[in-house]
């Protein structure tokens, strides 16, 4: 990249430019969004309103704040990788400008606030508590199934669904003990018991309670493909809720009962089943 780039580019998801007389909490902000994002370029030492190159050479003092920013003012530490670029400035001195490459980042990053930022466009955007979550599931950092369920007890839990799987498993313990000591089924937080998502999806008595939409439905239709309107073609429609293990069980044996009548008939039809699982907020995953 040359001074004649940098001038001429316009800022973007991936590029921006910062005075060198930025504070640091300042620079942690574009540093922490693009490091939650698709990573990218800041060049220290051109106006980002003017694009008037100022340089960073007699201003050692700050440049070495600037170039602690990553480590002292973003949380976890973002590892960029510094460039010195040789330039002229305004006043026709010889001067440097600082190129601080930051790469996209497999976990998330907050600044010293524990504020979360992320790039979109040319701006930082300030995350919420719901976008902040979902970029944590996006980034693998967290997932959905460990998320406890508001509202959710002991009580909710059918320790007869527990005690057979754990029976299958040869799990030598109680069935309470499975749930407090593996994959944090029950945890005890804010000195309340807090039960997991996996936790009623699997062992629930009843998770549509929580979760309207996690439920199997099986749809069977007359001839080969699917129509809607005045076409429709839908013959058959079942819906099966309950525990996943109940969900698949029930429908696997209607499927294949279904399935023996249908292979007696003189004609085709086409049969489809879909499964759901799915959280009832539309910003978080689907798993289908």
């Amino acid at each position: 990249m040359t001074i004649e780039e940098i001038q001429a580019r316009k800022e973007c998801q991936t590029f921006d430019c910062k005075s060198i007389q930025i504070a640091p909490k300042a620079l942690a902000i574009p540093i922490v969004a693009m490091a939650n994002a698709d990573g990218g370029v800041l060049a220290i030492g051109v106006s980002d309103k003017t694009r008037r190159i100022e340089g960073i050479d007699g201003n050692d003092e700050r440049l070495n704040e600037l170039l602690r920013v990553p480590f002292d003012f973003c949380n976890p530490s973002v590892k960029v990788r510094c460039e010195y670029l040789p330039c002229t400035d305004y006043s026709g001195k010889e001067n440097r400008i600082l190129l601080m490459h930051i790469p996209a980042s497999g976990q998330l990053h907050t600044n010293q606030a524990d504020e979360c930022f992320m790039r979109v466009g040319d701006k930082s955007k300030k995350l919420n508590f719901d976008e902040r979550m979902q970029l944590l599931y996006d980034k693998g950092e967290r997932y959905y199934e460990d998320k406890d369920v508001y509202g959710a007890t002991i009580d909710d839990i059918d320790m007869t669904l527990v005690n057979d799987y754990i029976s299958v498993i040869g799990y030598g313990k109680s069935g309470m003990e499975y749930l407090r000591e593996n994959n944090d089924f029950v945890i005890e937080a804010d000195g309340q018991q807090k039960v997991s998502t996996a936790c009623i999806l699997l062992f629930g008595k009843n998770p549509q309670r929580f979760f309207p939409r996690a439920r199997t439905r099986f749809i069977r239709y007359e001839g080969k493909e699917e129509k809607v309107g005045r076409d429709m073609n839908g013959i058959k429609d079942v819906t099966f809720e309950g525990a996943i293990l109940q969900q698949v069980r029930s429908t696997i044996s209607y499927l294949e009962t279904h399935v023996a009548t249908t292979q007696s008939t003189p004609y085709k039809r086409w049969l489809s089943i879909v499964a759901v699982t799915e959280p009832t907020t539309s910003k978080a995953p689907r798993y289908r």
